[in-house]
């Protein structure tokens, strides 16, 4: 049975839930600052029920990296992910003309039940230079707040429409020239406690520590989890990632982008080797899944959770 939880909307600025007396994330919707960061919402921070922190904010060697938020490295010549830009033969270049940002614009709805938070957003993908390309509505819902599992979820799903007169591309660093650097779309930064973590993949793929990263790294797979040891505790966490069903007849393939080090970070790549394109009025969606477990989960856990929590 899920737990209770409350709703708290600072109009303007942030929603945050909690539960058993834990602030389990807050989505910050009043984009930070520096327009280098690509100024967007983003979830910060994600907790455990148990309290234990599972993200990481502006670290010092990716300061645009900001919990878990929606990206897009390269986007028809923009950087929507933040920070530098990867240019083939010049390697990571800080190009401010390149950064665009996303605006929110409102909720289309917002619904808080006892027991399940659901909203959606209305947001506009803006350029550097201000035009507007594309339109956003974006759900989050908070739901299956388990004490007795040790574990909630987050459901994100997102539909982009192309407001341009042209075509956009959608690309990552790997399209651009840079190999296994396939970084861009719904991306989570892990606290720096989790350096070094476990990733765990279906049909037994995956393992300790940063090998079990380089075997998932570009692959194809339904689900991924991470686990984490904290410091300060005697403590592990696991966040599972996970696609929806209908994300496997999507616009484009999904493969993993994740490392272990030296950044523990895991980003559902929406154009990890080919670039594809979005035409002028279309669409596309995804919808995806974070779980955010206590204790370390092994393969036979997440399986007997997906299996217990269908779509």
């Amino acid at each position: 049975m899920s737990a209770p939880i409350t709703v708290t909307h600072t109009h303007g600025e942030r929603i945050s839930v909690t539960s058993g007396g834990v602030e389990l994330l807050a989505y910050v919707y009043r984009p930070d600052p520096v327009a280098f960061e690509s100024r967007k919402p983003y979830v910060h921070p994600l907790r455990t029920l148990a309290d234990s922190p599972v993200s990481g904010y502006r670290p010092n060697d990716h300061r645009w990296h900001k919990g878990l938020q929606m990206t897009a490295s390269h986007l028809s010549g923009q950087n929507f992910w933040g920070g530098n830009s990867y240019i083939h033969g010049q390697g990571y270049q800080p190009i401010h003309e390149r950064v665009g940002w996303m605006r929110h614009d409102g909720f289309d709805d917002f619904r808080a039940a006892p027991d399940r938070l659901a909203f959606t957003e209305a947001l506009t993908w803006i350029e550097n230079g201000g035009a507007e390309w594309a339109r956003e509505r974006r759900t989050i819902e908070v739901h299956s707040v388990e004490p007795t599992e040790g574990c909630w979820a987050l459901d994100w799903s997102i539909r982009l429409t192309n407001t341009r007169s042209e075509p956009l591309h959608f690309g990552s660093p790997t399209t651009a020239g840079r190999e296994m650097a396939g970084y861009t779309g719904l991306h989570w930064r892990g606290p720096r406690d989790f350096t070094g973590g476990d990733v765990l993949g279906p049909g037994g793929r995956g393992g300790r520590a940063e090998a079990g990263a380089a075997d998932m790294m570009g692959t194809r797979a339904p689900w991924l989890a991470f686990t984490g040891v904290h410091d300060g505790t005697d403590a592990s966490s696991t966040l599972l990632f996970a696609h929806a069903p209908e994300n496997a007849e999507a616009i484009h393939e999904s493969h993993w982008f994740v490392r272990s080090e030296p950044t523990p970070t895991v980003a559902f790549s929406w154009a990890f080797f080919e670039e594809f394109e979005l035409r002028p009025g279309e669409s596309f969606a995804y919808r995806y899944r974070v779980v955010v477990a206590d204790g370390e989960w092994d393969r036979d856990r997440v399986e007997s959770y997906l299996g217990s929590h269908p779509w």
